[in-house]
């Protein structure tokens, strides 16, 4: 089966998963969205807004219904007492806030972790080694928005290097935007920076002990062309499938993070849609994350073709 064939496949089978495994958990909320909405509305009011949404069907048509919306553009409305606006144009906007809040965080966690990995692996069991890890441990015990209030509060309000909350497009003040990144991005990068440098560490370390590592010192090759171009390589394919994993934990953080610094990307969206009980706009939003998240893990695939050759042979 084609490559292609077969991600398209996977997409569809983790769209309808993911989708349909939201709807169920929807309904499992306590409360019901259309006294939320519409606090003091008559009954009346309250039933047509049900009907509307779809909540007056049973679940597999309730997701059927959306389904079939979706797939032709309409990804709902959000409904206010005052009245309802769509959804798109929010996705719209907050899809490339959240974008580059990953961008930044995954080549600031890389750029960071790579070396230590590479250090550490080279001085196993000696102290830069030990140092490198409590590092680390330290980092990963951190939780990410444990470190968004800490760094708004101590940088931003105290200290008043990087403002403390808020988002600047980059378009609009280049300087201001990388000034408003700073806290999100080191905040959801502490935990990534641990979790890549540990593996890579791991990693470096057995292919150090490798054939092909002792022939290349033999012909005399310095150990830091060893290291990054002989021992790195073949060392990354496990941080890369990592790094493509962690987009669904970057989202899970990103939803307290974005609310805490009032940042208004994908995760601030979702959680206006839980806390206002938004059916319909939560599914889009966790259907445009889905299918963001099998795209990134497509084009990961892509680059293991070209970080190992022998995967792009097995593959022909």
């Amino acid at each position: 089966m084609p490559v292609i064939v077969r991600k398209l496949l996977q997409l569809v089978v983790v769209f309808a998963v993911v989708t349909l495994f939201t709807v169920i958990l929807i309904s499992l909320i306590p409360g019901k969205p259309e006294q939320l909405i519409i606090p003091f509305g008559r009954d009346s009011q309250r039933a047509a807004l049900r009907h509307d949404i779809g909540l007056d069907k049973p679940i597999p048509v309730q997701w059927l219904k959306w389904v079939n919306r979706f797939i032709h553009g309409d990804m709902g409305n959000f409904y206010q007492n005052s009245g309802t606006r769509k959804v798109w144009p929010e996705i719209r906007s907050a899809l490339p806030v959240s974008l580059l809040l990953l961008l930044y965080t995954q080549i600031v966690s890389l750029v960071i972790a790579v070396p230590l990995g590479v250090i550490a692996a080279y001085r196993a069991g000696k102290w830069p080694d030990k140092v490198i890890n409590g590092l680390g441990s330290g980092m990963l015990a951190l939780p990410g928005f444990a470190a968004a209030l800490l760094l708004s509060t101590y940088l931003g309000v105290k200290l008043g290097w990087v403002p403390a909350q808020g988002y600047t497009k980059i378009t609009d003040d280049p300087a201001l935007h990388f000034k408003r990144m700073v806290i999100p991005v080191v905040a959801l990068s502490l935990g990534q920076i641990s979790v890549y440098m540990r593996l890579l560490r791991t990693d470096m370390v057995a292919t150090l002990q490798e054939d092909f590592i002792l022939m290349a010192r033999s012909k005399g090759i310095s150990d830091r062309r060893v290291l990054w171009r002989h021992a790195l390589r073949p060392s990354s394919l496990t941080l890369l499938t990592v790094a493509g994993l962690n987009v669904g934990s970057f989202i899970g953080s990103a939803v307290v993070v974005e609310t805490i610094l009032n940042i208004p990307g994908l995760g601030y969206q979702l959680a206006l849609a839980i806390g206002s009980r938004q059916y319909v706009a939560l599914q889009s939003l966790v259907a445009i994350i889905a299918v963001g998240f099998v795209l990134i893990n497509f084009v990961i695939d892509f680059l293991y073709s070209v970080l190992d050759p022998r995967i792009r042979e097995r593959a022909t």
